[in-house]
């Protein structure tokens, strides 16, 4: 097959990484008030920089900063906006056996932007220090309402949530032209909560706030095309879809049967990283939907045990993909992160390069691309 010219790569990684000893020990230390903002964003400049090297040298060609300078894979991101506050919740998110720290995001005024996002500068660090693609990863606009614990919105700015989610999806426009504006031509919109709507236990949790689940998919699918709206046209956004991702442990359950038509029809992304390394991921079936100008990152290698998965295993995973959607349209990735929060899941860092390692050498033995 020919070779990779644009993103997503045959051989691909979701973003986020473990967190070296050297950036916990420095952000607690600035939580003591013992190092300035300054020193420590030394500290992840330098630590940022060999985990680029460190990419490129297992030949990876997306090449991100690791989230290392975030504590959360979606509220950093989401306290940068205009209107939007760090709010400390009663009780953390539950998740399998553990919750999660009890930090949200509240709605304090009207969403928007007033100037580039604080993390364009995060994407230019990447971008001035790697020979390959510089990527980005930003959530979706649904983490900021998606959560199984009603986020607090400010009724006095927002009586109306129909004003809400048009401000929301143009502070996200806003968002993406300025990465694109900073030259970045690959970026992520991480999507938790569409893939946790075909979870029908998630689905009662949200009715129980009040919430349509049914409506919910589609409302999501439009705020993606609107933060798409005003890209280039050689920008190229993908969308990951997990089921959580923390210390781990998993949220929910359930196949991409019942939000198939949203993903693949209503949105407009140009690819997919789709979770798949467990049985609670469903089936391949629904990869018959995807449209063939779009890829599909199949994420068969866990990030959340640090055994090493086998070749011949994930190649007949492939395989059986490639029934129902063809082979050239396949790339392969991680399920998720390594560290989609600063605490990260339970495997060392030897294990964690062997998968992406390993996943260079499957692309290279199915695709010959990479």
């Amino acid at each position: 097959m020919t070779k990779d010219t644009r993103p997503p790569f045959r051989a691909d990684h979701v973003g986020s990484l473990l967190r070296p000893q050297a950036i916990h020990d420095a952000r607690a230390k600035r939580a003591r008030g013992e190092i300035s903002a300054e020193q420590l964003k030394e500290i992840e400049d330098r630590e940022i920089e060999r985990v680029i090297k460190k990419q490129e040298e297992v030949g990876l060609k997306a090449i991100t900063d690791g989230e290392f300078r975030r504590s959360w894979w979606h509220l950093d991101f989401l306290w940068g906006l205009d209107g939007a506050e760090k709010h400390v919740m009663d009780t953390g998110i539950k998740f399998a056996a553990v919750n999660t720290r009890n930090e949200g995001v509240a709605v304090t005024g009207k969403l928007g932007l007033s100037g580039p996002h604080a993390m364009v500068e995060h994407f230019k660090f990447v971008a001035a220090h790697t020979r390959q693609t510089p990527k980005i990863t930003i959530p979706s606009p649904s983490a900021i309402y998606g959560r199984p614990v009603a986020t607090p919105i400010d009724k006095r700015a927002y009586p109306d949530m129909d004003e809400f989610w048009q401000d929301l999806g143009n502070a996200y426009r806003k968002a993406v032209r300025s990465f694109a504006d900073a030259g970045c031509r690959y970026l992520q919109l991480d999507e938790v909560f569409i893939a946790m709507l075909c979870d029908p236990n998630y689905c009662d949790q949200m009715k129980k706030r009040g919430d349509d689940p049914h409506k919910l998919g589609p409302l999501y699918g439009d705020l993606i095309n609107a933060a798409m709206a005003d890209i280039p046209s050689d920008m190229t956004i993908t969308m990951h879809l997990c089921r959580g991702n923390y210390k781990s442990t998993f949220m929910g359950s359930g196949g991409y049967e019942a939000e198939a038509e949203v993903l693949f029809d209503r949105i407009k992304v140009h690819g997919y990283f789709m979770e798949y390394d467990t049985e609670r991921a469903g089936g391949f079936e629904p990869l018959r939907m995807v449209p063939k100008d779009r890829r599909v990152v199949l994420g068969l290698i866990t990030t959340k045990t640090g055994e090493l998965e086998k070749k011949d295993v994930i190649k007949r995973r492939i395989d059986e993909a490639a029934k129902y959607i063809d082979l050239s349209q396949l790339c392969l990735s991680p399920q998720c992160g390594f560290a989609s929060t600063e605490e990260g899941n339970t495997l060392t860092q030897e294990q964690q390069w062997a998968k992406l390692r390993m996943i260079v050498e499957i692309a290279d033995e199915v695709w010959g691309s990479n």
